[in-house]
Order: C-alpha cells, then structure tokens, then sequence
C-alpha cells in the first residue's frame, strides 16, 4: 500500500512530468545552443585560418628558421576569433610562434588528415580539463588553373575554447536555475489540478458515508460532463434506486410489524376467555372418560402455549415500534435474582453464587425477564447444574457493570449457532419447533438488556469439571450466558 494520498499523488505526477519536461526541453536546447556556440568559434576559427595560409607565399626550401617563425607570429597575431598558436612542420623541421616548437595537443589523428586532405583538418581536444581546437592546413603550390600540389609543409592553429566552456557553463547554470523556479511555478497548477480531480472524490466519499449511516436521500452535485461527472450521475442513480428500496423494504416492514401487533392483540380477548374455560376444563378432567380428558389436557396445553406466544410478540413488537420504556429503580441484584427463581419455583433446581450488597438501578419486570428467559432457557436445553453467578466489573472507560453468568452443563452450543442464538424464532433443531418456547424468548432478553445500556453474550465453557469429563453422555463443557449492564443504568439515556 502506498503511504501518499491521492492528492499528494496526483501533485507528484504532476511535478514529475513537469520536471521531464522541463529537463528534456533544457537538455535539448542546451546541446543546441553548445552546438551553435562551438560550432560558430568553431567554424570562424578555421575560415580564417585557412584564408591565413593561402594568402601566404612559401618559398622552398625553408632554410631561414628566423624568417619562418616571424610568420607563425604574423598568422597568430591575426587569428579569430581571439589569437592562435601556429606550429610548423616540414620534414625534421619544427616551429611555432610560441615558447615551444612543438604542441602535445595535436593528435597524431589530424596531423594525418591533415597531410592527407588539400583544405585541412581540424579537432576538439580536451587536455588537463581545457578544451583546445586544433587545426591543420596543408601549404600548396598552385599548378594550373585549379590544380594544387602539397609542399609538405603543414601549419596548424591551436587556440583554447576558455571563452566558449564559459558560455557552456553558463547555459548550465541558467538552465539548472530555471528549472527550480519552473517547478514551483508548476506547482500552482498541480495544486489546482489535484483540487479539481479530488473535490468530486471528496464529495463522493462524503456521500458514501451519509449513506452509510442511513441517509438515503444524499445526492452528489453533478459538474460538467467528463469522467468524473458520470461517476457522480451513476452514484445518485445507484442512492436513488437504494433510497426506493429501503423505503419500500421499511413500508412493508412496518407492515408486518403492525400486523403482528394488530393480531396479537386481538387475540389477547379470546384468549383470555380460552384460558378461563381450559382452566374449569383441566379441574373436571379427572372425571372425564381417559381419551377425553387427555383431549382437554392437550387443549389447555396449546392454548398456554399460544397465550405464551401472543405475549411474545406484543412484547417484540413495542421494542420495534421504540415503545418500551424503562422504569427503573435502586433494587438489591441478588434479592432480585432470588426473587425470580422462588416465583418459578426453580430454587431447588439452581445454584447460586449471588453476593449481598450489589445494588444497581434496574427495571425489575425487565431484569426478571433477563433472569427468567436464561435460567428457563438452561433448565430446558441445558443438563444440572444450572449455576447463577452474580458479580461486578468494570469496562475500560471505568463504567461499574453489573455481571451476571448463566452457566450449564448440558451439550453446549454448536458453532454454527453461536452467530444466531439471539434471532427472533430461531431454533437450533428442528425438533424443538414443537417446544414450549416462542423462538422469541432470546430476543427480548437481548433487547431488554440493551434498554438497560447492557450487552449479552452466549458462549460454551471453555472447560469441564472431573465429574462431567467422566460422564460419557457430557460431550461438550456447556452453555454460559453473560450479562453486563451498568449500575446505574437508569441515569444514562436508553
């Protein structure tokens, strides 16, 4: 993963093309420009060397040595575009208008052309870090009208380029420090490029998120008609099929929901009744004829079971319509927990483990469901011992929680339940569609326990003890349930 954004990105590639370009733009006129500078010196020089040496008569042979240096000197004194050194060369004979009849720079390379060529030769020399041109002309006899031939002796111009190097040197310079201020001048533009191109990207991360946390409705301004524009129409497309769909998911949603409260209630009269009749019914059963009685045995059953049921579903409903309220009260956790299982007559069936002491402020019809939906839920599924265990904690923000386990030690929780042991009417096994329960009896725990700013978490021992690792019929740890809701869970806003 790259550590830059986008926009440092974007600034970046920018400058990087601007810097290309401004470096290939300054290294092509450079070498033009160093062409044009050596090649006018370049060119200037020889011209008028070689005017220089056919305006000259040699006389042969050269036996004045004096008369032959007097002209070298001659020749260099008028040598352009600044002054030459002129160096001679017949057979033995060596001369110069110098200190030294002789150079180190004329290469071996043009003293052959230069013997070998009528208009000469001529050669760019760097020795000792100076740059030198070197020329060779070859002196001839005119025979002829256009015919020459060579005298054998050769005269060539060596003159330093310290003037040309510094006009290089300066192109250099002037194109090194163009090209700082180039890039920052550059850098304008990249930044308004990058805010061009960012700003729809901006925008439509902000858009995402909005819809992310529920706003449907959001839409993008649309600017222009490249790229970036079709992104943004295709987004608002996308959020204004999604907006439809929810909303319509929603409408039906709140159907069900005011369909299953409608019924419910309005099942709540007859039921009633029913009850009252199976109540007188399961009082006279024991002097009804056997299949009879098992009948109205079997009624009364059903019918508890779909008053159950209809409970239920009143109860699911007002946490989805945000009807439920908690009223709440500084109660005794324990007295509280114990009062629970006394009405239920569980006591005798449960170990507890509930010190005295621990108040907090709940909602007792709620937290008795809590307590209720668990330890029913352990007795009917799990294996003894059920164990209720009461403590406090605290979370890392320092809020003092209220921790209560429900821990069995029947067959545990498959993990592929794990995920949907809390959702509404749903069963580990089929077998258990014809239980007792609604389906719904986890649901409201979780949700009443979320009213009370609390969290619930279902989870399998993570160990068993040495009588149950001896039971060949305990094949798992069994089931705990955790509970934590904060002391003082009243004063928060639920």
């Amino acid at each position: 993963m790259t550590p830059f954004k986008l926009r440092t990105r974007l600034i970046l590639a920018f400058l990087l093309v601007a810097a290309v370009s401004a470096g290939t733009t300054a290294t092509l006129t450079f070498r033009e420009a160093r062409s044009s500078v050596l090649r006018t010196a370049q060119d200037t020089a020889v011209s008028s060397f070689r005017d220089e040496v056919q305006q000259i008569g040699v006389q042969l042979p050269l036996l004045d040595d004096g008369s032959l240096e007097e002209l070298l000197r001659g020749m260099a004194r008028k040598g352009k575009p600044r002054a030459w050194v002129v160096f001679a060369e017949y057979g033995t004979l060596r001369a110069s208008s110098g200190t030294s009849p002789t150079s180190t720079v004329i290469t071996p390379e043009l003293r052959r052309k230069a013997k070998g060529y009528p208009h000469g030769s001529f050669q760019r020399v760097v020795k000792d870090g100076v740059a030198y041109l070197t020329i060779g002309m070859p002196t001839v006899f005119k025979v002829g009208p256009g015919g020459v031939l060579p005298t054998g002796l050769v005269l060539y111009a060596v003159m330093r380029m310290d003037e040309e190097e510094i006009q290089v040197e300066a192109l250099i310079t002037a194109a090194r420090n163009g090209a700082v201020p180039g890039l920052a001048v550059a850098l304008l533009p990249a930044l308004l490029a990058a805010r061009s191109v960012l700003r729809p990207v901006r925008e439509l991360r902000r858009a995402a998120r909005s819809m992310g946390s529920g706003r449907f409705d959001t839409r993008i301004p649309v600017r222009g008609s490249d790229e970036l524009a079709d992104l943004a129409r295709t987004f608002n497309e996308s959020a204004g099929e999604i907006e439809r769909s929810v909303a319509e998911l929603r409408r039906a949603e709140a159907r069900a929901r005011r369909f299953a409260a409608d019924v419910s209630h309005e099942l709540r009269t007859p039921l009633a009744g029913m009850l009252a009749v199976t109540e007188v019914l399961d009082e006279d059963a024991g002097r009804l004829d056997p299949d009879t009685a098992q009948a109205v045995r079997l009624i009364s059953a059903e019918t508890g079971k779909l008053a159950v049921l209809v409970d239920d579903l009143l109860e699911i409903s007002r946490f989805d319509a945000r009807a439920a309220e908690l009223n709440t009260d500084e109660v005794d956790a324990a007295e509280t927990i114990r009062k629970t299982l006394q009405s239920r007559h569980w006591s005798g069936q449960v170990h507890t483990e509930l010190p005295d002491g621990v108040r907090a402020r709940l909602d007792p019809r709620r937290f008795d469901i809590v307590v209720a939906n668990l330890v029913g839920n352990a007795l009917r599924h799990g294996a003894a011992p059920v164990t209720v265990r009461l403590r406090t904690a605290a979370r890392e923000d320092g809020t003092a929680l209220l921790v209560m386990d429900v821990e069995d030690r029947g067959p545990g929780i498959r993990p592929e339940v794990l995920p949907h042991i809390f959702d509404r009417f749903y069963k580990a096994e089929a077998a258990r569609t014809r239980s007792t329960g609604s389906g719904l009896g986890l649901a409201i725990t979780r949700e009443n326990v979320r009213l009370h700013g609390g969290t619930i978490r279902a989870a399998n021992r993570p160990g068993a003890d040495a009588d149950a690792r001896a039971d060949a019929d305990t094949n798992s740890a069994g089931a705990v349930f955790t509970v934590e809701i904060p002391l003082n869970a009243g004063e928060e806003p639920t």
